[in-house]
């Protein structure tokens, strides 16, 4: 219940000012149907957490468990520094051909957006940590859909309502609290 409910808070914050979330503006103010842009978002999200998780969970039998606390501890700590820079999104990220309708656009954009983004990186280090998979994967995307289905459904109103450095500023507090426990040993009941 833990990696599920770190993983959820983790990329609900950090993910308030993400380029992917900016992305869910933009197709939202482009297509105006949200509720396959959701459902694309979701789906995007669901496969590209589930190969980071998958990536994360893996990583941990290349190590041992002395040395995966140092690699979490260090990218922990590295994750709370990029959360607190702000995002900006390419024009190309949102110029994806929409001869795939909104779903197919948005799917397309979102799994490409999220590559390699911070939350997606998070995704590997948070299933390394708590080595629950199945947790993880849910609770980061459930920490996606939390964070971009209301910028999808609810678009201009809310924009501007969001305090982005506070959220922002929060995870990366946790993030870095994560690191340092992690440092100091908190994951050796784990085996971590």
């Amino acid at each position: 219940m833990e990696a599920l409910l770190v993983s959820t808070g983790i990329v609900a914050l950090a993910e308030i000012g993400d380029k992917t979330q900016l992305l869910a503006f933009i197709l939202a103010a482009r297509f105006r149907k949200p509720w396959p842009i959701v459902l694309g978002i979701f789906v995007a999200t669901v496969a590209n957490h589930a190969g980071a998780g998958a990536l994360g969970a893996w990583i941990t039998s290349l190590f041992a468990p002395e040395t995966m606390r140092w690699i979490l501890g260090v990218s922990f700590i590295a994750m709370a520094v990029w959360t607190l820079i702000p995002d900006k999104i390419d024009d190309e990220e949102t110029t994806t051909r929409t001869h795939y309708g909104v779903f197919g656009t948005t799917l397309v954009a979102f799994f490409l957006a999220e590559m390699g983004d911070k939350t997606q990186i998070a995704t590997v280090a948070l299933a390394a940590q708590y080595q629950a998979f199945a947790s993880v994967v849910a609770g980061t995307t459930l920490g996606m859909m939390i964070a971009n289905a209301p910028a999808v459904l609810l678009g201009d109103r809310i924009a501007d309502r969001i305090p982005v450095r506070v959220a922002h500023g929060i995870a990366a507090a946790i993030f870095a609290v994560l690191g340092v426990a992690t440092l100091l040993g908190a994951g050796k009941s784990l085996g971590v």
